[in-house]
């Protein structure tokens, strides 16, 4: 695309950039190794025209803290000992819950909001006003059930090394508060915070302890503390100090021997003694004497005093499912001063003016094409600059834009495959780093800068990290978002066996024009690892820490026979240590946990499953009212229309642009009669305009970020120019947010307008790595650094609050998408992956992108229909909108600089591919919505790996091309050109037929095994598969939106399998309100069918939620037109007739059977979805 040259800074300042990149391969095979199943997607053929300015971006090596402790480069410094005389036993804990849960109860009151707020926001802090930074700092939760002391006794730490070089002041030891709390799912919690100096000698001044967000992600309703737990060790002082103990040593040390000897294989020493070692068991109520091994439902977590370490078994037989910190990579930078006594001048330097050591960096560069020591005034070359783009080049008061620095990196991928064939050893297996032999790396440890941005970092080192291992594991998952495969690839490990160079980075930024197979960051992230394997099960780590990451993953032969063990490095910048390890044992268990740790996924509105479709920008109302006409016109299917940036008053959010939208209102209600909705955008950034009523009230209410010294609010440059941020990590700043929704507030929008939150990592055009600063303050002076990656979330949390509260009931559900997310952003609505592009490789991409989002639990999530950048042609825009027709997150979207592509833009004949894929999205809605529904009672996500549904078939491990949702339907997206086949691999646990022809695809062999089949896929055809064994819910009459089938009949799948039985579920409510949760007024079908000896054709078991529903009265509302059976035997019945409590007879059925096809239909039963009744066969 040819790039237009503006005439003026003002005309730059409304338009984004096009994409002029060059077409290249960016992939590399993975070395295959015998150990590992490998994926028949794993992208090799993807290619991109997108090129991301790398130098906007930093790397690890560009970063102190992962440069520091990176590959075990600190190791040395850190040697940590549980102190024996300070460990403390909390059975008291076990009773603490309800009382915590009850005073909780009685504080709140019972308000209609305050439920909500719990029930959609989580839980909230007990003043709406507070915002103390004490109170933001308390933790939640269960209390621990043990506390200790841990010291660092390595020979040299890292305050002593840094007292050398910079005469730095630390007065103690390096110590640590260990905190264990364990829940009654399972999970372990194991929390490492900074013990203050004033706690080791009664110094009065000291920094105020380290920020924590528990109260702004965690689920505390839902964390209960387990209910029978026991310590047991064999340590003399321990046992003189610590009453509760199990007493018997004898039989307490053979115990203790005995999970040793299960750990063998991962201890850190194998010659340490029992007397090492706290056991602490512990289960959801059952006896947990010492000879029950064999139960799932209790679990068991070793801690080795020194060197620390912890080893998590599940009961029963086996090794640890999880070892933390046994590997000697536990780091905690604590905090010190950079000046002693006076002798500190401020710049690391002695009495003499001169560094007392020499640091490596007087040996090294930090990159070779460093431009830190070039001026701003060198950069622009004098010029006044005016603006900044959104890829954070500066804009010129001539018109002229600053030119794109490109740094060609030849030997980036180049290096992995150098690495392979050479047998080049980069990563953990090098010869570990002495001090003495390489001086250790300290620059940047209290001012680090990065391209023409300092860093004050006034508080100085403040890492922490540590070592994660799955034994007997082969493949994780999580660590959402990339741009990557599903599965984790390795970045570090011995003789070069790695895919990556760089460790995966957690850190949400606006990555603009983004490549693919990449570990940078990207929007959002969530710090989750799951583990999946055929011995070890499903189990997995949620390392709690909003701070920059970044994760190693390495991979090392185990030494049991043929197998392997996964490694994750966990590297944050500030923050504590706080992990909670995940049991499972398997995938349902797993997201069951999660659940209860991060916050269920709300059902959404109806309409929000339904197809949108947005543009930057429609362009005035006449625009609007064409393309929703066009819809109506072709009985093309839509729910939602979009508005972006164009429509507001000059970016100034909550108004409109009256030369363009002059009766928004009355625009919003027409579409409404017809069954439509609209979404406005609504950035975090605020305009810096006096006369602006939402900056000069913010502003008033001093509800800004502000400096790094705290006096000025952060003024930052985005789509509007200059503009200021809200800080969303303090609660007052959030409900005035919400405030900002009523309706008499934000002039000309109705109940029917929902939000679209973009540009929330935050970005800032002129900031570092188009983000701000990480010294800049909240209100209660916690840097930016401390939680960054929660600012979206929060953003998106509160606008989601402020859907709810505008109306007078609070009883309407809220829609609001969200770009960037954080742990527990599945609370609040849903998520895109952002700006992608109109190439095949960004559709490729597409479905193991949102698979990492729902291994993540962001299952409300997808990727704009289309591509954002770019033109896309018929073919690719079919595929796309097949694609998008399963996933979660229905959109189509464009830049302003692509052409038109609404459906009808390429052709009747395309337009009717389009449309047949939207017909299928809609006559799967009340599957979705039944989907959506168990994702939020189980935390199953909705968008599933294969293994999720099948962990016990390894081969299926890998596979990231195909996915099911649910449980029930398996998808294939079809994302090459000119494709007319696809390779559909199938679990043979089950059998599946095809949801066109509803014919079984033939299959045998083992039932723990998948079988590989090259099916028909051309143009008019997404493979998608009914599970064998499962009902569907359809509603096939055709109309133009979801609100316009809400009493539409349904007609039933159903697939049998091989034991020609069958069974489903149908969830049924109001679709828009909360009376769901509020009155119980819903109802679930619970439909199953026995074509075997029970001879029963379908037969339906309702559950009403309450006693006295509204919508769950309506039972012509909720019938059944049409029940289609699968895979019927060859003869098929003599008749079915209906048995129900509304007839005292039996009713005979009118049906039509198909030998050849082995498909019944039945027609017009005359059932309620909200009856019990039963067809009964007669063969």
């Amino acid at each position: 695309m040819s790039q237009s040259r503006p005439t003026g800074p003002l005309a730059v300042l409304f338009f984004l950039l096009s994409y002029n990149g060059q077409p290249h391969a960016f992939l590399s095979q993975h070395r295959q190794r015998q150990h590992q199943h490998h994926s028949s997607s794993l992208l090799p053929s993807l290619t991109s025209v997108m090129a991301v300015d790398r130098s906007k971006f930093r790397t690890c090596d560009q970063t102190s803290f992962c440069r520091r402790h990176r590959h075990g480069k600190s190791k040395t410094l850190y040697d940590y000992r549980l102190i024996p005389d300070s460990v403390a036993f909390h059975p008291h804990a076990i009773h603490q819950d309800a009382q915590v849960d009850k005073a909780a109860e009685e504080h709140d009151g019972g308000g209609i909001l305050s439920s909500l707020s719990r029930r959609i926001m989580g839980a909230a802090s007990s003043s709406s006003s507070s915002s103390s930074a004490t109170h933001q700092n308390t933790r939640r939760g269960p209390p621990p059930i043990l506390t200790a002391t841990l010291r660092n006794v390595a020979p040299l730490t890292s305050t002593d090394l840094t007292a050398q070089i910079y005469n730095s002041c630390y007065d103690g030891d390096e110590t640590l508060r260990l905190s264990v709390s364990l829940l009654e799912s399972g999970v372990a919690r194991l929390t490492l915070t900074e013990l203050e100096q004033h706690e080791q000698h009664d110094v009065a001044s000291n920094p105020p302890p380290r920020w924590t967000a528990d109260e702004m992600v965690l689920n505390v309703e839902e964390m209960t503390t387990a209910s029978i737990i026991t310590l047991s060790t064999v340590h003399a002082e321990v046992l003189r100090v610590v009453d509760g103990v199990e007493e018997e040593r004898g039989h307490v040390r053979a115990y203790i021997a005995g999970l040793m000897a299960r750990a063998h294989q991962s201890l850190v020493s194998a010659t340490v003694d029992v007397e090492n070692f706290l056991v602490l068991r512990y289960s959801h109520g059952k006896d947990n004497n010492a000879d029950n091994d064999d139960d799932d439902d209790e679990w068991i977590l070793m801690i080795q005093m020194h060197p620390f370490g912890v080893y998590f078994f599940r009961g029963g037989e086996g090794p640890p499912i999880i070892v933390a910190g046994s590997s000697g990579l536990t780091h905690f930078e604590v905090r010190r001063q950079r000046e002693c006594g006076g002798n500190g001048n401020g710049n690391g330097h002695g009495e003499d003016g001169q560094p007392p050591l020499q640091t490596s960096m007087e040996k090294r560069k930090l990159l070779e094409h460093d431009d830190d020591t070039n001026t701003d005034e060198d950069r622009h070359g004098g010029k006044e600059i005016v603006g900044y783009w959104e890829d954070g080049l500066a804009i010129y008061a001539d018109g002229t834009r600053e030119e794109k620095v490109v740094v060609v990196d030849n030997n980036h991928h180049h290096d992995r495959e150098l690495q392979q064939e050479n047998d080049v050893d980069k990563g953990e297996g090098r010869q570990e780093r002495r001090l003495d032999e390489e001086p250790y790396d300290t620059e940047g440890m209290w001012e680090e800068k990065f391209s023409s941005h300092t860093d004050s970092k006034p508080n100085g080192p403040m890492s922490v990290g540590m070592e994660i291992v799955f034994p007997q594991s082969a493949h994780l998952f999580g660590l959402p978002e990339h741009a990557s495969s599903a599965q984790l690839k390795t970045t570090a490990g011995t003789e070069g066996h790695h895919h990556y160079d760089e460790p995966y980075r957690l850190y949400n930024l606006d990555v603009f024009e983004y490549e693919l197979d990449e570990t940078m960051a990207l929007y959002g992230h969530v710090p989750l690892v799951v583990s999946q394997s055929a011995t070890m099960g499903t189990a997995g780590a949620f390392w709690f820490n909003p701070t920059e990451t970044f994760v190693d993953v390495q991979e090392v032969e185990g030494t049991a026979e043929n197998t392997v063990e996964s490694r994750t490095h966990f590297m944050s910048e500030s923050g504590v240590i706080d992990l909670f390890l995940l049991p499972g044992p398997d995938p349902q268990a797993l997201y069951g946990q999660y659940a209860r740790l991060t916050g269920r996924m709300p059902l959404p509105p109806m309409f929000s499953l339904g197809y949108h479709q947005c543009r930057w920008n429609y362009r005035d109302e006449a625009d609007v009212y064409f393309v929703h006409s066009k819809f109506e016109e072709l009985d093309y299917p839509y729910d939602v229309l979009w508005l972006d940036i164009e429509h507001t008053d000059g970016k100034r959010y909550f108004t409109w642009d009256k030369k363009v939208f002059p009766n928004p209102e009355e625009m919003q209600r027409k579409l409404a009669g017809d069954g439509r909705r609209m979404v406005t955008i609504i950035d975090p950034h605020i305009k810096t305009d006096t006369n602006y009523y939402i900056h000069k009230e913010a502003s008033a209410l001093g509800l800004y970020i502000k400096d790094k010294n705290g006096a000025k609010d952060y003024e930052g440059w985005c789509w509007p120019g200059s503009s200021s941020y809200l800080d969303f990590t303090t609660e007052k700043v959030r409900n005035w947010w919400a405030e900002q929704f009523q309706y008499s507030k934000y002039k000309g929008s109705t109940p029917t307008l929902f939000t679209w939150n973009d540009m929330n990592e935050p970005s800032v055009f002129n900031g570092p790595e188009v983000s701000m600063q990480k010294d800049l303050l909240n209100l209660n002076r916690i840097e930016h650094r401390e939680w960054h990656n929660l600012y979206g979330m929060l953003f998106h949390r509160s606008t989601s609050e402020g859907l709810v509260k505008r109306n007078p009931d609070a009883n309407i559900r809220p829609f609001v998408l969200s770009r960037s997310f954080f742990a527990g952003s599945q609370r609040y609505g849903a998520i895109w992956t952002g700006d992608n592009a109109a190439q095949w490789s960004h559709l490729e991409i597409a479905t193991p992108m949102l698979l990492g989002l729902n291994i993540g639990a962001i299952s409300f999530s997808g990727a704009d229909v289309g591509g954002f950048f770019g033109d896309t042609d018929a073919e690719l825009m079919t595929r796309w909108m097949q694609a998008g027709a399963y996933q979660p997150f229905f959109r189509g979207h464009a830049h302003h600089d692509a052409k038109r592509r609404e459906p009808w833009m390429f052709g009747d004949e395309t337009m009717a591919r389009l449309r047949r894929a939207a017909m299928a999205r809609y006559a799967l809605l009340p599957y979705w919505y039944t989907v959506f529904w168990n994702a939020g009672v189980t935390g199953m996500p909705v968008m599933r790996t294969m293994w999720m549904q099948y962990p016990n078939i390894p081969e299926l491990y890998s596979v990231d091309n195909q996915f099911l949702i649910g449980s029930d339907l398996l998808v294939r997206p079809v994302t090459s050109a000119g494709a007319t086949s696809s390779e559909i691999k199938f679990p043979l646990s089950d059998c599946w037929y095809d949801v066109d022809s509803m014919q079984r695809i033939p299959m045998t062999g083992d039932p723990n095994s998948a079988a590989t089949k090259v099916l028909k896929s051309d143009i008019d055809k997404i493979p998608v598969y009914q599970r064998g064994g499962s009902i569907i819910p359809r509603k096939l009459r055709l109309r133009r939106s979801s609100y316009l089938m809400t009493n539409d009949p349904y007609t039933l799948y159903i697939a049998l399998d091989d034991s020609l039985k069958a069974e489903g579920t149908l969830y049924m409510d109001d679709e828009t309100t909360f009376d769901h949760e509020r009155k119980g007024d819903f109802a679930v079908a619970r439909f199953s069918s026995d074509w075997g000896e029970a001879s029963i054709a379908i037969q339906n078991s309702a559950q009403i939620g309450s006693e006295n529903p509204v919508n769950a009265k309506n039972k012509h509302a909720r019938m059944v037109e049409r029940i289609v059976v699968m895979g019927v035997p060859n003869k098929g019945p003599r008749s079915i007739e209906l048995i129900s409590a509304q007839s005292p007879d039996a009713v005979p059925m009118e049906f039509q059977f198909d030998s050849s096809s082995k498909v019944l239909v039945i027609r017009k039963p005359g059932v309620s979805a909200l009856d019990d009744w039963t067809m009964k066969l007669q063969t």
